[in-house]
């Protein structure tokens, strides 16, 4: 039901409540009985034990846990306790992650509920405003919590912050007589209305009560927050479309060596142990729990500088993230009204961002002085050290007199205020007559066009001097030109005289001053953010509930946009269908005067052309968008706990410039998963390939199940682990942001892939050739004794080792040489390929460990064979580097 285009007589009649009344204590408890308590509910939140197991619907999970009960079932138990362990953290960790992220209906639930003043039975009283009901009757005063969605039925000056629910930084003036026709009219236009948790800065009111807890704006924004799916990330869906591959790949291979063994008549059991065993190779394990370490130390990282994470998989999306929304409000701007030039007969001036301490410290004309002192004096807010009292534009003024170097309290003990016309939304002037000396002043604030006709002379160089049409001409242009940037402007004027005068006398035959112009100014820093942004081919796009020309010059100071087509109004969205929206999406930079619901829709439209959506925001109203972006980002210092709850990471000092920062190290982050994906995968290849290639040819097999699982659970985890936490590529700006459709094996991955893990098991093989060789054996010979195999698999399971450990290295980087970056630079990789080492030969020295892998020591030719054979695939891919340079330049 739409209230705001009905008047007060049809809202106290459909309602059923004379509001000089109010409701009766029976009415109160029939219409709590329906309507409910004035609350926000939250739908029913699924149990730990339900996330636990939600956490388990994944491919790649279903792959390990059938790992877990085949290695079980054959007796490796320790290989069993190790692969469940990675299944058990990881959904620990994703369990964590969604309790965190579904705080946000909570955090809507533990709002405040102050007391509320209404009137009931005829006398007003102060009650929980838990207990409104539709038709009570609500008496608003400066200060007080706005407790439901309210028809204005009498106003007087009423001023209501609303920039929790809007994104407006300026308060909205309400008027209870307004009839608004427009239906789709936006939440910021009802002059009329007052809505949940805003805030009357200033005037009195009273006002209906219309909806209550879930039926009020800010219970639709519940709903909305409740109802938004969570999407999965681009690393979750790469991710699950691996363990789905590698799944069918686990399950071809055994069957195929099944299949071939039983043809060729080797021994059943041992072939299934084997074929199990490269089932298992097959699947990198520890690659869930590589990436839950690689995003944790990556949340380190980010929270130094400021960024800060709360779901994991938020860390590489970030790297994806090609569209930033941003609110303007406390995002892109300071959220704080300020006065940014000034205008009178002396010209135009900037107003400088520093405070000056006094009036010593600055040169005034006499016009610039009496123009700050008649703003400072009538005015009701005020500054002290970092404490801020009144309405927003107000307490600019103040800081606007203060740079001037004049301080309210010290203007005031001079000046004392005797008398007052207080603002009027309808005069849209506020006049103050104050004591000077002897005689007495009256100041002047207000709308131009209010002031400039009440005006017989004008200030001139400290000279009073009569108005003409030149003077008013020059002040129109010039606020015209402070319109077109989208300042609000307002003028100051005064009169002497020489003794106290009736208010309704100060307002005429007065003295213009000047004008000042006014705005929400950028943050300093954002619009280099912004460009550095589109070099790495991200799109900066402002959502807001300001006015459109208000939005507009805000992003065209900041290069966000360029022309005012890119900018479109809530109202012209509400025009638009679904499929034209969505297809016209791409073409603005600005949204203004949006309400929650077009903020979630604009999101969408622009996911439905598969861009990965970062939303930025603080107020209460961006929640529901922040949840729904791919990566919902809300502000530290101003933001509201309901968007920190909804969002997936938190800048700890509201800097737009920090959004950037965290794209470059999640850009950075996903590379090195990458890098430790395909270098798992390489391994697991070679060690395929080793015992597949035997086994099709009829050859003896070079490695023990035991051996593979040590290889592929053990050797390889901890360079991929070093690769995973490689050092930030400083170029990685440079490039244009990932599709995100693209899949691991993207860019030649997979080729890599394939030649890394052809190279590798070919290696072992030879290595498995030379060790039969040296004690008088070929391969495809019968009846080899166990002491002959023994010391070829030996050889082999160290090349395989130490080819996939030297490997690692060389896959820091596609075309810089381990020399260019560093070879000391990654420590932890280089810990990692000598622990890799020194536990393989810990395994074939130490006699009880030796007995149990079923290998031997070495003499030290073959351990320099070893080694040239291990070298190999690193030598060969550094070599590789040098034609990629060369065709890059």
């Amino acid at each position: 039901m739409m209230w705001h285009n009905k008047t007060t007589q049809q809202v106290e009649d459909e309602l059923g409540v004379d509001p000089s009344a109010g409701l009766s204590p029976q009415q109160v408890a029939a219409r709590l009985e329906k309507y409910g308590k004035n609350k926000i509910e939250g739908t029913k939140k699924k149990s730990l034990v339900a996330m636990f197991f939600a956490q388990m619907q994944d491919a790649l999970i279903y792959v390990l846990l059938a790992a877990t009960v085949i290695t079980f079932i054959i007796g490796e138990y320790t290989d069993s306790i190790i692969i469940l362990s990675v299944v058990l953290v990881n959904a620990i960790i994703g369990v964590v992650q969604e309790y965190k992220a579904e705080q946000a209906i909570e955090a809507l639930q533990k709002m405040a509920n102050p007391k509320t003043m209404v009137r009931r039975e005829g006398a007003n009283q102060e009650i929980d405003s838990e207990e409104l009901v539709p038709g009570d009757v609500v008496i608003i005063d400066a200060g007080r919590f706005i407790p439901a969605d309210l028809r204005l039925i009498e106003s007087s000056n009423l001023q209501i912050e609303e920039s929790a629910l809007t994104g407006e930084s300026v308060a909205a003036n309400k008027d209870a007589s307004v009839v608004i026709d427009n239906e789709d009219i936006n939440i910021g236009d009802r002059a009329n209305m007052a809505f949940r948790s805003t805030t009357a800065t200033y005037g009195r009111g009273e006002g209906v009560v219309i909806a209550t807890g879930m039926q009020t704006e800010m219970g639709k924004i519940a709903s909305i927050l409740d109802s938004a799916d969570d999407t999965e990330t681009p690393l979750q869906r790469r991710l699950d479309e691996l363990g789905k591959v590698l799944g069918l790949m686990a399950v071809g291979v055994s069957v195929l060596i099944l299949v071939i063994s039983v043809f060729q008549g080797r021994d059943t059991f041992d072939m299934f142990l084997i074929a199990i065993s490269l089932a298992v190779a097959a699947i990198p394990e520890g690659l869930a729990a590589i990436v839950a370490i690689v995003l944790a130390l990556g949340v380190t990282r980010m929270s130094k500088i400021n960024a800060i994470i709360k779901k994991l998989p938020a860390v590489e999306t970030l790297g994806s993230v090609n569209i930033i929304c941003s609110d303007k409000t406390g995002t892109l701007t300071q959220n704080r009204m300020t006065v940014v030039e000034h205008f009178t007969l002396m010209g135009n001036k900037t107003i400088p961002e520093n405070i000056i301490k006094s009036e010593a410290d600055v040169e005034l004309s006499a016009d610039e002085h009496l123009m700050a002192r008649s703003f400072l004096l009538c005015n009701d807010a005020s500054i002290e050290g970092e404490e801020e009292t009144g309405d927003p534009t107000e307490i600019a003024l103040v800081a606007y007199a203060q740079k001037m170097g004049l301080i309210k309290s010290k203007a005031e003990a001079q000046c004392p205020r005797i008398d007052e016309q207080p603002f009027d939304s309808e005069r849209k002037l506020m006049s103050t007559l104050n004591q000077m000396d002897t005689a007495y002043r009256v100041n002047i604030k207000g709308a131009m066009d209010r002031v400039l006709p009440l005006c017989t002379h004008v200030l001139d160089n400290g000279k009073e001097v009569a108005i003409t049409e030149a003077h008013k001409v020059a002040f129109i242009e010039a606020s015209t030109a402070m319109g077109e940037k989208a300042l609000r402007v307002l003028a100051a004027a005064y009169k002497n005289v020489d003794e106290v005068i009736d208010p309704k006398e100060m307002e005429k035959s007065l003295v213009f001053v000047g004008i000042v112009g006014m705005m929400d100014p950028p943050r300093e820093e954002v619009k280099d953010s912004i460009a550095e942004a589109k070099k790495a081919g991200i799109t900066a796009v402002m959502i807001t509930g300001d006015h459109p020309d208000t939005a507009f010059a805000i992003a065209k100071q900041l290069d966000m946009a360029s022309e005012r087509a890119q900018a479109i109004s809530g109202s012209e969205i509400n025009q638009m269908s679904e499929e034209v929206f969505n297809r016209e999406v791409l073409n603005y930079r600005v949204f203004a005067r949006v309400s929650p619901e077009h903020k979630v829709r604009i999101v969408k439209a622009l996911q439905s052309h598969g861009n990965i959506v970062s939303m930025t925001g603080d107020g209460v109203n961006d929640a529901p968008a922040l949840k729904v972006a791919d990566i919902g980002v809300a502000m530290g210092i101003t933001g509201t706990d309901v968007s920190k709850s909804a969002s997936d990471m938190i800048l700890a000092d509201d800097n737009f410039t920090t959004i950037v920062h965290a794209i470059e190290e999640g850009r950075n982050i996903y590379k090195n998963i990458k890098k430790s994906v395909i270098f798992l995968l390489s391994c697991n290849l070679g060690e395929v390939i080793t015992i597949l290639v035997a086994i099709i040819f009829a050859w003896p097999l070079p490695l023990l199940a035991t051996q593979i699982l040590w290889i592929n659970l053990i050797t390889d985890s901890f360079p991929a682990i070093a690769l995973g936490v490689d050092t930030p590529d400083k170029e990685v700006m440079n490039d244009k942001p990932r599709d995100p459709t693209e899949s691991f094996f993207a860019g030649g991955a997979g080729f890599r892939v394939m030649l890394g893990g052809v190279l590798i098991g070919a290696l072992a093989l030879v290595a498995f050739y030379i060790g039969l060789s040296e004690e008088g054996y070929h391969l495809g010979q019968d009846n080899i004794p166990e002491s002959a195999l023994a010391h070829a698999r030996t050889m082999t399971f160290l090349v395989l080792a130490g080819s996939q450990l030297f490997y690692s290295l060389a896959l820091r980087h596609e075309s810089k040489s381990i020399f260019q970056l560093g070879l000391f630079s990654n420590p932890y990789l280089i810990a990692a390929v000598v622990f890799g080492f020194a536990l393989q030969i810990i395994i074939i020295s130490v006699p009880f460990l030796a007995d149990a892998f079923k290998v031997q020591p070495l003499e030290m030719q073959d351990w320099l064979i070893v080694l040239g054979l291990s070298l190999i695939p690193f030598v060969l891919k550094e070599f590789s580097k040098l034609f990629i340079r060369y065709e890059k330049i």
